[in-house]
């Protein structure tokens, strides 16, 4: 059967697991146990169903808003920091939906970072820009990114004039954004299309007197000359064009040729492959699933849910062999560990400190675990997807100290949020079917928690080395019931709750929980 043929039947609790996993930020218990029996149609459906605009960010002080104000120089890195905490929020209580990751998925694509930007109200406008585009059009997409303030600042678009090209946006358009480095354009291809971009600039940086921010076409600083670029492109020459649409008119050529050549959606989908599937792109996988998906992208003039759709309902995407064979990154480890725990963020209207505690909370995690977000450390975004190694560039001897740092400090409760520690494991022992029965509630947990199916051994070895530290089985199945006869009893409830604490710390810090 092909690799990109629909999987058609219902999915097991391990399947919505593995989707919820590369499509989210990670399942919720509940989540699990409502889509499982549900067939991948039905699931990617509400994956990629719309989603509301969310509300601007507040200033925590004042609770009012700030992307939309003048830019305040005193107050730039709040700000900035304000906008990270809006989005890890954003993230946290997502829907089933794959708007977030699609949305972190292309600012890894589409990459600028606040720290060459630095300007609070660019880099939120160009996240709104992401979320807005995610899904959409690629070919609009491209075209609206070219034009965006931060990516003009970024890629210093905004210095490219007749006579003294700027050859940066050029470049990267072609190199990481559309066609990719194997796709055959030349030297020549590059300095061309430097002239078609020629004249855009960035308007209101940092400016303290208006709050308007956008983009303006500068007819008099265009090249109108004829631009002809290579033989990968079929010799194409786009006509120099004057006045004030002759900009747009011919990044529309520009955009519309760059797309004619087969490499460029082949190259999109293999970018979205190894951020979803997998960093192995076999010959097989090349020719039958890539190459395929291509031609999806290009029979739906580029639109990108077709894309998706057939990605993540494919009998590819469910083959047993891909589970577990991406390093979950620091946003899917901290954001994804606190949703399958429950927490969310208040609204920020009814209790604004709660709010930026969890966003500070997460965006601090994520940072020091190396993904500041909206801020890739290159042009070429974070490393865990472009060099060797891949994912495993997320682990090294800083990270994996302060990814096992970040998960003590939930099971020893050292970590409280909104004023409430993150994890009650009592309450989630309560909803397994048989928590009395040690083997049966390691088995369920791991199930939920975990990429990956277990072997007996494994199994084993959790429940009597782990759980239970060499006690017989029994032993759990006494106290655990004479926990539930007396819940307050302090002795008793100590007696399951450290125990399962400690599981749990120890569950967190395996390589298999590293891994989606």
């Amino acid at each position: 059967m092909a690799l990109l043929d629909t999987y058609t039947q219902p999915l097991t609790a391990a399947q919505i697991g593995h989707l919820l996993r590369r499509a989210t930020f990670g399942p919720t218990p509940d989540q699990l146990k409502a889509l499982t029996g549900k067939t991948a149609t039905q699931v990617v459906t509400q994956l990629l169903a719309d989603q509301p605009i969310p509300p601007l960010p507040l200033d925590l002080k004042t609770g009012k808003t700030f992307t939309d104000q003048p830019f305040d120089m005193t107050n730039q890195g709040t700000y900035q920091g304000y906008v990270k905490m809006w989005w890890a929020n954003l993230m946290l209580n997502q829907p089933v939906s794959l708007l977030e990751k699609m949305t972190l998925f292309w600012s890894n694509h589409f990459v600028t970072n606040d720290s060459t930007v630095n300007d609070y109200r660019y880099m939120y406008r160009y996240n709104t820009l992401l979320r807005q585009h995610a899904l959409g059009n690629f070919k609009a997409f491209v075209m609206a990114v070219t034009q965006d303030p931060a990516m003009l600042r970024f890629l210093n678009g905004n210095q490219n004039v007749v006579g003294t090209a700027n050859e940066n946006y050029a470049r990267e358009l072609q190199e990481l954004f559309t066609i990719g480095r194997s796709g055959g354009y030349t030297e020549d291809d590059v300095r061309a299309a430097a002239k078609v971009l020629t004249s855009w600039a960035d308007t209101g940086y940092r400016d303290t007197a208006n709050a308007t921010i956008g983009s303006t076409f500068r007819a008099n600083r265009h090249d109108t000359s004829d631009k002809k670029f290579s033989a990968t492109y079929q010799n194409t020459t786009i006509k120099g064009r004057s006045g004030a649409n002759a900009g747009i008119d011919e990044l529309n050529d520009l955009i519309d040729m760059i797309l004619r050549n087969d490499e460029t959606p082949r190259y999109i989908c293999r970018r979205l492959y190894v951020w979803f599937v997998n960093s192995d792109i076999s010959a097989t996988v090349e020719n039958n699933f890539i190459r395929p998906l291509a031609d999806v992208f290009r029979k739906n003039n580029y639109d990108i849910k077709p894309v998706m759709t057939a990605l993540l309902q494919s009998q590819h995407f469910f083959d047993e062999g891909l589970r577990g064979a991406v390093i979950k990154s620091p946003t899917d480890l901290v954001v994804g560990t606190f949703r399958f725990w429950g927490l969310q963020a208040p609204d920020p209207s009814q209790n604004i400190t709660a709010y930026y505690q969890i966003g500070n909370y997460i965006n601090a995690r994520i940072k020091e675990e190396q993904q500041d977000i909206l801020n890739p450390p290159t042009v070429f975004g974070w490393t865990a997807y472009y060099q060797t190694g891949f994912y495993q560039q997320w682990i090294n001897s800083t990270t994996l100290g302060l990814r096992g740092y970040f998960s003590d400090a939930l099971t020893t409760n050292a970590l409280k949020l909104n004023g409430k520690p993150v994890i009650d494991v009592l309450t989630y022992a309560k909803t397994l079917s048989t928590p009395s029965d040690p083997a049966k509630l390691v088995s369920e947990m791991t199930a939920q928690l975990l990429a990956i199916t277990l072997s007996k051994d494994q199994q084993d070895f959790l429940t009597d080395t782990v759980l239970l530290n060499a006690l017989p089985r029994y032993e759990w199945t006494v106290e655990w019931n004479q926990y539930l006869q007396s819940p307050n009893d302090a002795a008793k409830k100590q007696a399951v709750q450290l125990k399962l604490t400690t599981f749990l710390q120890y569950l967190f810090r395996t390589a298999l929980y590293q891994i989606v």
